[in-house]
């Protein structure tokens, strides 16, 4: 009797080893929550989930002592929730893991000097990714305690704004090993250091110069690197054709150049640059010359090119048709804002490009239907259609692209003239994830259910002021999208709490955006609350009927919440404070909240210890404590200061006028 009742207590769990609990784990790293749930079942889950974890990602820094100590086996830390980030927490970071460490990002961290980067350099000999974007205060000394770090692999300093030839020069003798080097925005860095680096650095794979006061000095030993695919060179106005003229070889291994923003280079710059990079797969001249026929003609040395971008670029008919004959073979072709394009230029291209899979003329105001009549009629394999105002594109053109376009994932056609056939031919698209139909005027409730009913892949439904829908569609997208992360319903101003409750079925929604949405009240927003506890985003301006009790749920369930926005709601002190009990919230706007009072204010930011900015108006300004303001800033926290006037509701005339002009 006394075993049968001691075998009805064994936990069956405790007969799994280690080796396939760890497997377990291994299927969780993509749900913290499922993580944290798999650690409280017992004593022996909790003491292997510590010793499983490979990634730390701590939201504040007050606890990392004990966080360090309970996960032992760290390998990858992540301090981009911290924008305090002091010496003291690196060394204790490189004391812990100097056996494991192998990356480490504090791109949005600020107050560590070299001291703390030299503890990491030294101790942790396995540290192969370093992340310091934004430490504009970061000088020479920080890259030469980097340079220690003789394993390091990837590097980025993107806006070390300090850092100079002399500290790039300490980086290029002591990590030999780079292969991804970011230097955006360094704009101390010239020829020498980018020299230094290329000639001492020989593994480089990926080289960012974006914006750096370079010339064409420093290409002949950048275009030596051997190893070298992917070049970027966005921005730098040092670099022209004539400088380009000289160069005798291009890179062989490269198979991505970006210059775009750089005015000085024409085909004649490309052509010297490129020359001998048979293997180019990528390229981007957005807002650079003009696209001509000679431009056109200099890309034909390129039998590998699938992508093109032209974005911001004055396009004419001569080099669109060139570009037809040129490259056959594209996967990508970006003509975003292009002044030129015409229904003859883009037929001439799509019309022998079978294989091509994303295509962007967003802003080409010129084409009309037969422009989609000949996108639709040959590139079978489109997955990406990005089309926002073109105005000239009438409704039955958008009936093409579902009943030709199959495969689409992505499609945008927002402020069209899209209607509800349009919406019943897409649905057809069963593929569909990214559907973007803002300021499209014409659809109702009757084509987006069509969307509901049909495209049960959807993730993202940009609906900004889409006035003819109800929550009649909105019913009929949560009903059949379950994988639905992001909607916009701002200024859809005849949804009510409806379609709120309706998708607070969807548990995988991590943005809503209702602003200007005056049916909605605090009942449909804790709603969401309960139901969808991934949302990390919401907007809720201008909904005069959320107040506090819209709060409350907001506090208890949505623990992920990183961004919200509550101009214009009745919100007052105790709602807002409500809020400081979610440790993940990072960014509030709080415009014209008159239930809000200077002491509530000081309140609740206080008490939100994870916040980095705060968005409030200059009337709050001369009511806050000097010491308060330096406080927050201390902790990492910024305020942004608006002088905004108060506004009504916006006109939806106002908006249709917009459309015809």
């Amino acid at each position: 009797m006394q075993q049968e009742r001691s075998m009805k207590y064994i936990n069956p769990l405790e007969f799994l080893n280690e080796e396939i609990i760890f497997s377990i784990l291994d299927c969780l790293n993509d749900d913290p929550e499922a993580k944290k749930a798999f650690s409280l079942v017992c004593k022996s889950f909790h003491c292997i989930e510590s010793l499983h974890r490979k990634k730390l990602k701590p939201l504040c820094m007050e606890l990392i002592s004990r966080t360090i100590k309970r996960y032992p086996n760290v390998k990858d830390v992540d301090f981009t929730n911290c924008p305090r980030v002091e010496d003291a927490e690196l060394i204790a970071v490189s004391d812990a893991y100097k056996g494991t460490l192998t990356s480490i990002d504090v791109s949005k961290s600020r107050l560590f000097t070299h001291v703390g980067l030299s503890s990491l350099a030294v101790k942790c000999s396995g540290l192969a990714e370093l992340d310091l974007s934004n430490a504009t205060e970061l000088t020479d000394l920080a890259a030469a305690a980097i340079a220690v770090a003789k394993n390091l692999e990837k590097l980025s300093l993107a806006r070390c704004k300090l850092i100079s030839d002399m500290g790039i020069g300490c980086i290029a003798v002591g990590c030999k090993k780079l292969r991804v080097v970011c230097l955006k925005w360094c704009l101390r860095i010239g020829d020498l250091g980018i020299n230094l680096i290329a000639l001492k650095c020989k593994e480089i794979q990926v080289l960012d110069l974006s914006f750096l006061q370079i010339t064409e000095k420093c290409l002949p030993y950048i275009l030596k690197l051997q190893h070298l695919k992917e070049l970027i060179l966005m921005g730098c106005p040092g670099i022209d054709d004539e400088g380009l003229f000289t160069l005798e070889q291009g890179c062989k291994s490269l198979e991505i150049l970006d210059i775009a923003n750089c005015q000085n280079i024409s085909h004649v710059g490309l052509s010297s640059l490129t020359n001998g990079s048979d293997h180019l797969r990528q390229l981007s001249l957005s807002y650079g010359h003009s696209v001509t026929m000679d431009l056109a003609k200099s890309l034909q040395h390129f039998p590998y090119l699938r992508s093109i971008k032209l974005d911001g670029c004055q396009v004419t008919s001569s080099g669109m048709k060139s570009i037809a004959e040129c490259c056959t073979f594209l996967e990508e072709l970006s003509l975003c804002k292009c002044a030129g394009v015409t229904d003859e230029g883009l037929s001439a291209i799509v019309q022998k490009q079978n294989g091509l899979q994303k295509l962007d003329i967003t802003c080409c105001h010129k084409i009309t239907f037969a422009a989609i009549d000949n996108i639709t009629k040959t590139c079978y394999a489109i997955t990406s259609l990005r089309m926002e105002s073109c105005s000239l594109v009438p409704g039955e053109a958008f009936q093409l692209i579902g009943e030709r376009c199959h495969n689409l994932v992505e499609l945008d056609v927002t402020d069209n003239k899209i209607n509800d056939e349009g919406l019943k031919s897409i649905a057809r698209s069963l593929k569909l994830s990214i559907l973007k139909l803002g300021i499209c005027l014409s659809i109702t409730d009757s084509g987006l259910s069509y969307i509901g009913k049909s495209c049960s892949q959807l993730t993202e439904l940009d609906l900004y002021r889409c006035m003819g829908i109800t929550d009649i569609s909105i019913a009929a997208i949560a009903s059949g999208c379950p994988a639905l992360e992001m909607i916009n319903m701002a200024y859809c101003d005849k949804v009510t709490n409806s379609s709120l409750i309706s998708l607070s079925i969807c548990s995988r929604l991590k943005t809503i955006e209702i602003r200007g949405c005056p049916r909605v009240c605090s009942v449909g927003l804790a709603a969401i609350a309960r139901g969808c506890r991934q949302l990390t985003v919401i907007d809720i301006k201008k909904c005069h009927n959320i107040d506090d009790t819209g709060m409350l749920p907001l506090a208890q369930y949505s623990q992920n919440l990183k961004q919200i926005n509550l101009s214009y709601c009745s919100v007052t002190d105790v709602g807002l404070l409500s809020l400081a009990s979610i440790c993940n919230l990072q960014n509030m706007t709080i415009l014209h909240v008159s239930g809000l009072t200077p002491n509530g204010l000081v309140a609740a930011v206080l008490a939100c210890r994870g916040l980095r900015k705060v968005k409030i108006h200059t009337c709050f300004k001369a009511t806050l404590p000097e010491a308060l303001l330096l406080h927050m800033e201390a902790r990492g926290c910024i305020f942004h200061w608006r002088n905004k006037a108060f506004q009504a509701e916006v006109d939806p005339k106002g908006w249709q006028l917009h459309l015809e002009r």
